[in-house]
């Protein structure tokens, strides 16, 4: 089970670079990181598990958070009421097409990888499609938008080398572009 001691912190050298591409069949290597990455999310969205493990709650985990430099991320997307909008392990994703508008989320986003809090709003595309593979080798295309979207953004940005605070403005963290949906 990954517990926060093995997540991989800013400053590590793991989370600067370009993740490799894995190829199928994925080996049981894979296939359980894999397991042990949506476990993770399962287990930290649960309150009773997340107190017990001290686990901060997250709703993506990518391979090089854990210190696999890898394409893989692992998404497990609530929505307000805590029900489970998008679940999904991407295997070598790219997002293929993005909206011009962007989105981003009211409170600023946060990283399991990174230790405090940054402040500042993250702009994103509102909608993107996701070219991926799943860890059967099953080739996919989805279109998200909003929570979702953004979500997909942060964990393969983590597979790019980028974390969350590259996209703030270094100017004005709280400047947004005045058609910007802001989600609360």
């Amino acid at each position: 089970m990954i517990l926060m001691k093995d997540i991989v912190r800013d400053g590590d050298p793991v989370l600067r670079q370009v993740a490799q591409k894995l190829t199928f069949p994925l080996s049981d290597h894979y296939r359980k990181l894999a397991d042990d990455m949506m476990e993770y999310l399962v287990n930290s969205q649960d309150p009773k598990i997340a107190a017990k493990h001290q686990l901060r709650a997250g709703v993506g985990l990518a391979a090089p958070q854990v210190g696999e430099g890898v394409s893989m991320a692992a998404l497990l997307v609530p929505d307000d009421k805590g029900e489970i909008i998008f679940k999904e392990v991407y295997v070598n994703p790219e997002i293929i097409s993005e909206s011009v508008r962007k989105t981003c989320l009211s409170e600023g986003e946060g990283c399991l990888s990174v230790d405090k809090v940054i402040d500042g709003y993250v702009p994103r595309p509102n909608k993107v499609t996701v070219h991926y593979w799943t860890v059967d080798g099953e080739e996919k295309a989805i279109r998200l938008k909003g929570y979702p979207a953004i979500v997909s953004g942060h964990e393969i940005d983590h597979l790019n080398g980028h974390l969350f605070y590259d996209r703030i403005n270094k100017e004005n963290p709280f400047a947004l572009d005045e058609d910007t949906i802001v989600i609360y």
